[in-house]
């Protein structure tokens, strides 16, 4: 069987009693509305010619029935012409490597990476199937086996997703909308077989490609190992496999930047013992008296806070401006590789042109579209949707995500002010280890406060633009996925990065000075914790980042298996299994082990977890070196863990067709950018790089005299007002006006961040132009399979 479609009816006997007659009445109405749509479902299905063979099962109270469908031969070679599938003319043998390999095998070292997997798929060159040249396609005689599973999959899919059952109006098309109406209560294909090795261990090449998938690709113990791609390619179809190609690339890549960042990390901590302004700190005794931090809070002591000042120094030393320039580098270098990468894949998995010539319009946009016209590419009649109607309902969806911004806007305010608050109370409330960790305490809850805040917001936000998107009526499957992760990313960027940006950009900058501090809705703008806005930065990054990680994983590991074993435990409880005409089955059937799984619900938030991750390495990565190490930390749990839920936990998907990574990629493209002009600013306005910079070519190589450089007395009129004098951070004179070094040092860093820009920008856009997005190897290819194919295909050939 190709696919299996499941629904559950209850028996009347089973029916409650004690229901109202009312209930009873809805409930079997609606029950003969859905025999009534399955009835005329199944019987459009069986005019169209496919197979079916049912099976029933009983569970507790329900009966499941399970509907084995396949396509016959004849049906198969009309569709697989109609969708424009590429099938093969010439074998090759396999000639994947990756570059890795390849190094190694130069260098003479022996590759551990590298692992026999049994079944390699072959290469092939291909082209588009034609019922009537049939003969030139390889295998064509072999009818079971000519089409491959994945692509008998995507044929009945087509067939059922497009299948009227009512009135195409009232959007009475589809299996998906008769699962979203709980008439079928499933609709998937079948996995090969159990994804156990047997205790024997067969013979490799005996295993099904679910058992080899997780022997060579899900275990933990191949965490080291390449993944088998051309077989994940052949079990999970083109856009699976993109995704976990592209996940491993990343986190290849994240070792070099890992070990430069831990390396500029040990650096900093050296740094930390040898600072000079840090001694002068921890020496000063009460050499400086600090103004207080609010009207109620005491005067404190700057030798207070010589521990916090030193662990500044770990994020905040010129390490990070080499770190900054690298990984903005290695940013742009790793997107341009994966070209090259995305180019050969693609041409390998024969979607080069997918998304050009071959995607089809969506199933659900078919149905619902309400004229038709020529595409002006294929020249073929297709459904339509006037671009002035789209483009309203854009709008009015772009008003819904501007409100949505706004209310995460309204949530980042008021975790802005818990922490002034929290910060205030603490600080006036006598306790010395509260005052002296007010800000610490404050930050840290408020990180917190703040993930929670963003784990809700995104799950409302979700839902929302599912609608949203769908209500739009976009062409194609590509589109669509494209204008829904456009959306979520834009929220999601504004929720995830709107409290860092805070601290990085704003935090600090504009709070006045003593006697005359700028308050917000009544409460005083927020300082740095002494240490620096820096290291609050880094603090923020790893709550959110690792915080967020560790819950993802934690998600992923225990929810599906949870799931699996509540859905298990419900069809186990009471089971009486019969096939239609009283056999008793001896064994659970397969149908019935892969209902027991999870629903694969897409790939959007693997995605999303991953390139929001790549966001906190780049945008930020001033504030925080070991950002990459824990990313790639993750980043190798991931990949096991999200094989696992592949090959044990879902049931199979349907084998999506694709030509990349979609709208990520630019999304990336977008965040590099973003990248080099947050890390210049980052330098420039919150780290001390450049105001050291200053002294030590002005007035001290040794830095000695710094600490008092960067204080300021408080102005008479606040002396006066408390007769005592005291100090606070800020390049100010005695009646609180910006000093002449304020001015020198603002000319600076406006003139460091063009510079810095520049100079990235400039060399960024150098590798670009000495890297070709596609190997040169892959453009022979192609040419080489386009002359194959125009032989196979001439008009001139045998006709039949």
């Amino acid at each position: 069987a190709d696919f299996v479609l499941v629904w559950e009816t209850v028996p009347r006997e089973h029916i409650k009693q004690k229901d109202s007659s009312e209930n009873k009445g809805l409930r079997e109405r609606s029950a003969i509305i859905h025999r009534t749509w399955r009835k005329k479902f199944l019987d459009k299905l069986l005019a169209a010619g496919i197979h079916m063979e049912k099976h029933t099962s009983r569970v507790e109270k329900k009966v499941v029935h399970y509907l084995l469908l396949s396509a016959p031969w004849s049906v198969l070679c009309y569709y697989a012409e109609e969708l424009q599938l590429r099938l093969p003319l010439q074998a090759l043998p396999n000639q994947a490597s990756n570059w890795s390999d390849r190094v190694l095998g130069r260098l003479g070292i022996p590759n551990m990476m590298a692992e026999e997997v049994p079944n390699l798929p072959l290469d092939y060159y291909t082209c588009q199937f034609k019922v009537n040249k049939l003969k030139w396609f390889l295998g064509s005689d072999k009818q079971d086996t000519f089409f491959s599973t994945t692509q008998r999959q995507q044929i009945l899919y087509e067939i059922l997703a497009t299948t009227q059952y009512g009135h195409s109006k009232e959007r009475e098309v589809g299996v998906d909308w008769l699962l979203s109406e709980n008439v079928f209560t499933a609709a998937f294909p079948l996995h090969d077989g159990p994804f156990k090795v047997p205790p024997e261990e067969p013979a490799p090449s005996s295993l099904n490609q679910r058992q080899i998938l997780f022997h060579y690709w899900a275990s933990w113990r191949k965490w080291y190992k390449y993944q088998p791609l051309d077989h994940i390619r052949k079990y999970f179809g083109e856009k699976v496999a993109f995704y976990f190609a592209w996940l491993g690339f990343y986190t290849g890549w994240l070792l070099p930047a890992a070990v430069v960042g831990t390396v500029v990390f040990i650096a900093g901590i050296s740094l930390m013992f040898d600072d000079v302004p840090s001694q002068e700190i921890c020496e000063s005794k009460e050499q400086y008296r600090m103004c207080p931090l609010c009207k109620s809070c005491p005067y404190w002591q700057l030798s207070s806070i010589c521990k916090m000042f030193k662990a500044g120094r770990l994020f905040d030393h010129g390490g990070t401006i080499f770190f900054s320039i690298f990984m903005s580098l290695w940013a742009v270098m790793f997107l341009e590789y994966w070209k090259r990468m995305n180019a050969s894949l693609a041409h390998r998995w024969d979607c080069s042109d997918f998304e050009d010539i071959e995607e089809r319009p969506r199933p659900q946009f078919t149905a619902m579209a309400p004229m038709t016209i020529i595409n002006p590419i294929t020249g073929a009649e297709e459904p339509y949707f006037p671009k002035r109607s789209r483009h309203h309902r854009v709008l009015a969806g772009s008003m819904v995500i501007v409100m949505m911004i706004a209310i995460v806007v309204m949530f980042v305010v008021s975790v802005i002010l818990y922490r002034a608050v929290v910060a205030i109370l603490l600080s006036s409330s006598g306790y010395f280890r509260f005052v002296a960790s007010a800000s610490r305490i404050a930050s840290i809850t408020g990180s917190v406060v703040n993930l929670f805040f963003i784990l809700i917001l995104s799950k409302i936000y979700i839902a929302l633009a599912h609608f949203l998107t769908k209500w739009e009526m976009h062409r194609t499957q590509t589109k669509y996925e494209d204008a829904f992760i456009f959306k979520v990313f834009v929220f999601q960027f504004v929720n995830f990065y709107s409290s860092p940006i805070y601290i990085a950009f704003f935090k600090g900058k504009f709070v006045g000075y003593p006697g005359n501090y700028v308050n917000f809705l009544g409460v005083r703008n927020e300082e740095c914790s002494p240490g620096g806005c820096l290291i609050e930065l880094a603090q923020e990054l790893l709550v959110i980042m690792v915080g967020k990680q560790i819950i993802n994983n934690v998600q992923e590991v225990v929810i599906p298996k949870l799931k699996c074993w509540w859905l298990k435990h419900k069809l186990d409880s009471s089971k009486k299994p019969s096939k239609e005409g009283g056999s008793i089955q001896a064994e659970e059937a397969p149908w019935e082990k892969n209902y027991q799984l999870l629903v694969f619900e897409g790939l959007f938030d693997e995605y999303l977890e991953m390139v929001m991750q790549f966001g906190f390495i780049t945008i930020f990565v001033a504030a925080c070196p070991l950002a990459p190490l824990f990313a790639l930390l993750n980043n190798w749990v991931e990949i096991r863990l999200d094989a696992q839920k592949f090959v044990c936990d879902y049931r199979r998907p349907v084998g999506a067709r694709g030509q990349g990574i979609g709208i990520w990629f630019y999304i990336l493209e977008v965040i590099t950018h973003l990248a080099v002009i947050s890390n210049a600013f980052l330098i420039a306005f919150t780290s001390d790089f450049l105001p050291r910079t200053y002294y030590e070519y002005l007035y001290d190589r040794s830095l000695r005299g710094y600490v008092n450089f960067t204080l300021a007395y408080a102005p008479w009129d606040f002396v006066l007002h408390n007769n005592t004098t005291c100090r606070y951070r800020a390049f100010r004179d005695q009646e609180g006006n910006f000093s002449l070094t304020y001015w020198h040092l603002l000319a600076i860093r406006l003139g460091f961040v063009i510079v810095f820009e520049h100079v990235v920008f400039f060399i960024a856009r150098i590798i670009e132009l000495l890297v070709p997005d596609i190997p040169e190897s892959v453009e022979v290819k192609v040419k080489r399979e386009r002359y194959l194919a125009k032989e196979a295909l001439a008009e001139n050939k045998v006709r039949f």
